[in-house]
């Protein structure tokens, strides 16, 4: 028999790393009855931080998924949950995390508020459409401060923050809340937080707790016209039921995000966000009917989240495991999938058998016969299958949208330390890059080293200890080089011939195309064909736009990816004997080289967000810092006593910071950094860049 779609939750608990989020993971499945024991991070026994690398540094890596149940309201609710990475390293997490969710749960520090990778995840959700609660962790930190975290997301993340409770306490008074919508005070009387004593609201706290709950019903009745009209006669008759059904509607369409707080680590407060999880967030069948494109016609499919219709499913994650090999997630949105079934992987047109599926529990795998619409799960058996496929059922065939991931900025090059590891490296490079869609590998064509590109020193620094520990490959690296692209700044109008005898049938093409930069916001080739009366045959024109597609992986500069470019093909000839596609495409590369070298190319360096919190003492030594750095200072604020710094620096100039912030503030100061866009070098830094690689400038 089928489970009632209305009792499942598939949530994510996304937030700045240090917010709580894994103790908050490690609490839920304390109060579901999973574990009897609760796990900690800074002890390395958190369940959901499996991996080595996880228990050492106290920090999440991976996205772990878990399956637990909360009875609510005297119903079962299954709760699919999924503890992701705070570090902007591991943002893909994220990424691929809130695309195949339904609902999230924003964790905020009480004492850090809105940080910068809180910004991050926030705008992912707002990408996704996934809507949201707050939940202000921490509560029992000195200089905690719910109302400011709730000022701080409406201002910051430009959202609409409700409080549905009042902290009774705080640092180490932090002792209940008001429950501002049955106005009764709750209070924790155990270590545990099992014991819940519910009481009158104390006196001091009356007159508060009846303007926010008159705030928290406002908020609630702009969005239901129903409730506007009861609020108008008599706001006393709205029920405690009517008012939750109101703030359920309103997270559904994301007109409020309602707040609460806690302190995880003491066991405040998980209870009630279980509730609110069961009480506001939505269900499979409130995010409604998923659209999809029948990729044999073209055209537009809807299929419902119901286990009857056909299997629309998407793989959102690839993971190696030791002892049952290829892990790939998978999100069922509608229909069926069974164990030991074939499915169709709509983007390699071949189908697929399913061996086995598993429930996922953190690193552990329980075996299940099939996995319904609603529903995540893993299987094991697929072979050709990347993150972001659709999965579906071979008669019905659908493609859902993908995934789109930021490239790496930063590289490093790997050489393995015995002749034994160089096969094992390729093998354990390309298992990683399959699991991560930052993480690429190529060769560079000029040295023939490996080189491998990630997010940031972390990311590769945790990719280097796999590659050890998992797959036993003992590697030396290179110094961190910084993943520069090109780019032209004019536009240029170039004629290609490409000629070929010898003995026999020969080659030849010829083009006339005009390279600009592409328009704003476009990314890749964009190929524009007005060749007009035939003068190159309809079926060489793909091989052209293939020549400059694969042409714009290795720039006219230094030999680095070109990200964006406008090509319009405006006329040419060909031969009636001689000319083929390959003819063409080889011309399009030449053309590119030609063409793109003449079009004023400069180098482009990414450029990174960063901000650090220090004590006021330190702040003009850490600007001072900045500056040398080629920094831009972007802003100064206040926060919880400290002094907030936000600068745009390139990355070329950030390698090591950490170790150099720590000196000079006497280890009193913190950072952050992401990566924010690409900028023009100037050509003296550019000479010396290309210089380095080339061992010879291209500038005259």
């Amino acid at each position: 028999m089928s489970r009632d779609l209305r009792y499942t939750r598939n949530i994510g608990i996304m937030a700045h790393i240090d917010a709580g989020k894994t103790t908050t993971s490690e609490r839920i499945l304390f109060y579901t009855g999973i574990n009897y024991k609760m796990g900690e991070v800074h002890e390395g026994a958190a369940t959901m931080d499996w991996m080595v690398q996880e228990q050492e540094r106290g920090i999440t890596i991976t996205s772990a998924a878990t399956t637990c149940k909360w009875d609510y309201n005297n119903r079962e609710y299954h709760i699919n949950l999924i503890d992701t990475p705070g570090h902007v390293d591991f943002t893909v997490e994220v990424e691929r995390s809130l695309r195949v969710l339904d609902g999230a749960v924003a964790l905020f520090c009480a004492v850090g508020g809105v940080e910068p990778q809180s910004e991050t995840v926030w705008r992912q959700a707002e990408k996704y459409g996934v809507p949201r609660i707050g939940f202000v962790n921490k509560m029992d930190r000195k200089g905690a401060d719910f109302f400011g975290v709730v000022n701080q997301v409406r201002e910051r993340l430009k959202s609409n923050p409700v409080p549905l409770v009042i902290p009774i306490g705080s640092e180490d008074a932090f002792e209940g809340v008001v429950d501002l919508i049955t106005m009764k005070a709750e209070y924790w009387r155990d270590d545990k937080g099992e014991q819940i004593e519910i009481l009158d609201i104390p006196a001091d706290m009356l007159e508060e707790a009846t303007e926010m709950h008159n705030k928290l019903l406002e908020s609630v009745v702009e969005t239901d016209d129903i409730l506007m009209g009861k609020f108008f006669e008599n706001p006393a008759s709205i029920t405690v039921d009517e008012l939750k059904t109101g703030i359920r509607n309103a997270v559904l369409t994301q007109t409020i995000v309602p707040m609460m707080c806690g302190s995880s680590f003491k066991n405040k407060g998980v209870q009630y966000l279980l509730d609110a999880v069961a009480a506001y967030l939505p269900d499979p069948l409130d995010k409604g009917n998923l659209t999809g494109i029948n990729p044999n016609t073209n055209k537009e499919v809807i299929r419902k989240p119901d286990p009857n219709e056909p299997l629309a499913a998407l793989a959102f994650k690839v993971a190696t495991d030791p002892y049952v090999g290829r892990l790939v997630f998978i999100r069922v949105y509608s229909g069926k999938l069974d164990s030991g079934s074939y499915v169709l992987n709509t983007r390699s047109e071949k189908k697929e058998r399913i061996s086995r599926i598993f429930q996922m529990h953190s690193n552990k795998q329980n075996p299940i016969e099939s996995c319904e619409a609603g529903d995540i799960c893993a299987a094991v058996g697929l072979k050709d299958l990347r993150t972001g496929d659709t999965l579906c059922d071979p008669n019905k065939p659908i493609v859902l949208e993908s995934m789109t991931f930021p490239d790496p900025v930063i590289g490093v090059a790997v050489e393995p330390k015995t002749q034994a590891d160089i096969d094992k490296l390729g093998v354990a490079l390309s298992k990683l890059s399959e699991e991560d869609p930052t993480f690429q590998v190529r060769t560079d064509p000029d040295s023939g080293q490996t080189i491998i590109n990630g997010m940031g020193e972390l990311h590769l620094e945790i990719i280097m200890d796999r590659l050890r520990r998992e797959f036993s490959v003992e590697c030396n690296h290179g110094n961190p080089q910084v993943a520069y692209k090109e780019a032209i700044t004019a536009a240029f109008q170039h004629r290609e011939l490409f000629k070929k005898q010898s003995g026999g049938r020969g080659k030849f093409a010829d083009i006339i195309v005009r390279v600009e930069p592409a328009d704003e916001g476009f990314t890749g080739l964009q190929f524009v064909d007005e060749v007009k009366g035939g003068n190159v045959p309809r079926e060489y024109i793909p091989s052209v736009e293939k020549g400059f597609k694969g042409a714009m992986l290795n720039g006219v500069l230094a030999g680095f990816p070109m990200n964006s470019l406008k090509v319009t093909l405006l006329d040419g000839s060909y031969h009636t004997v001689d000319s083929d596609s390959l003819s063409f495409e080889i011309c399009a590369k030449y053309a590119f080289r030609e063409a793109c070298k003449n079009a004023n190319p400069v180098l482009l360096e990414p450029v990174m967000a960063v901000e650090v919190v220090t004590p006021e003492e330190y702040m003009g030594d850490v600007i001072g810092d900045f500056n040398k750095r080629r920094g831009n200072i972007n802003g100064l604020e206040e926060r919880g006593g400290a002094r907030v710094i936000k600068a745009q620096v390139p990355l070329a100039e950030m390698f090591g910071y950490v170790t150099v912030l720590r000196t000079i503030t006497s280890g009193r100061a913190t950072s952050t950094m992401e990566f924010s866009h690409y900028s023009p070098l100037s050509d003296n830094m550019a000479r010396d860049v290309i210089t380095s690689i080339k061992g010879y400038s291209v500038f005259n």
